[in-house]
């Protein structure tokens, strides 16, 4: 068993190969080879000295005869440029997430009709599909039914390359399984340049003693999912098996990740509950309209029903999601933020 994760040493890439090092299993089977891709390769990763794991270091698309040296089983796709970047950079976008996706999909299709196996590929998707066009509003919940109409470059290469993996899966080229995501808070590390990115940045950085800005009215609403449940429902879309009876993975709907909804005011409100005032002090709001316009065009409601016939579920509170943060990041943490009153201790 040969699983490639490209983007490997992003943070969803980690997540996901610290639960496959865990287990060191895929469906059960052991996995052989776990290949990691990635522009760069942290300094001293412990990661990268296990002796499961492969690296591919470099531009992907540059890359793919090195990721295919030996047959892939399962190809997990989260490389890609982020939001704000393709609305600066077109020709950046189309390259990292358009061009790079299509070569990653003729790789798999070569090994197929070399006779190897036929590649189970997770391409990841994101909300962003989703926007509210002027002759066609999105509907109060949105499911996989409703029609994506993005409102930006990101989404909408995100959307033609959805279309690709279906075209290529309904060829029989590879096992195509597609995964939108919900915006990931809280997002560890340094702030990127994805426009959703203050969603992450008004929780990380006053935990760290930094200020941060919110961009957005505080009313806002959007639909989040933690590090923890993404890459569970990442793995679990990439396990399941087609043709269940369910329908669940046998045409060519995608799959919603589960959603949490909730105010940036109900965030801010769980930040001063959990780790005080002072804390919740050093985020400034600074309306930007770029901004605001790109995520606020966003849906932020929405049906979990394939979501949860899979097992998956959303977080249960945002409260829930700071706290899990804590626990996995403490390092990254000024201080110990103090429980809330009459909550039982987590083991932060």
């Amino acid at each position: 068993m040969r699983i490639v994760i490209t983007g490997g040493f992003g943070f969803l890439g980690r997540q996901l190969t610290g639960v496959l090092l865990a287990t060191r299993t895929f469906r059960g089977a052991p996995i052989d080879r776990l290949v990691l891709a990635d522009r760069i390769v942290p300094a001293g990763s412990q990661t990268a000295s296990d002796p499961l794991v492969e690296i591919v270091q470099g531009d992907l698309i540059d890359r793919l005869d090195e990721v295919f040296a030996e047959p892939v089983d399962v190809l997990i796709h989260l490389a890609a440029a982020v939001s704000a970047e393709c609305e600066a950079d077109f020709d950046l976008g189309m390259s990292a997430n358009l061009d790079t996706t299509r070569a990653v999909l003729e790789a798999t299709r070569a090994q197929s009709a070399a006779g190897g196996p036929t590649p189970r590929v997770v391409f990841s998707s994101s909300v962003a599909v989703y926007g509210s066009d002027p002759a066609l509003p999105l509907p109060a919940v949105v499911s996989e039914a409703t029609l994506p109409t993005p409102r930006s470059s990101y989404g909408i290469q995100k959307l033609v390359c959805e279309q690709l993996v279906a075209d290529y899966t309904r060829r029989g080229f590879v096992d195509g399984r597609v995964a939108r995501l919900m915006t990931v808070s809280v997002r560890p590390g340094k702030p990127n340049a994805a426009a959703s990115g203050f969603l992450s940045g008004i929780i990380r950085e006053p935990l760290a003693g930094l200020p941060a800005v919110c961009p957005v009215r505080p009313d806002l609403r959007v639909a989040l999912a933690s590090p923890r449940r993404t890459a569970e429902a990442i793995l679990r879309i990439a396990e399941v098996e087609r043709g269940t009876g369910r329908g669940l993975l046998d045409g060519a709907l995608p799959v919603n990740l589960p959603a949490l909804t909730v105010s940036v005011a109900e965030m801010l409100a769980t930040l001063r509950r959990v780790a005080g005032d002072a804390v919740t002090e050093l985020v400034t709001i600074t309306p930007d309209r770029d901004v605001e316009a790109i995520v606020g065009s966003w849906p932020s409601v929405f049906d979990n029903t394939r979501a949860a016939a899979l097992g998956l579920e959303p977080d249960p509170s945002f409260e829930s999601v700071v706290r899990d943060y804590l626990a996995d990041h403490p390092y990254a943490v000024l201080t110990r933020p103090p429980l809330a009153a009459g909550k039982p201790d987590p083991g932060l």
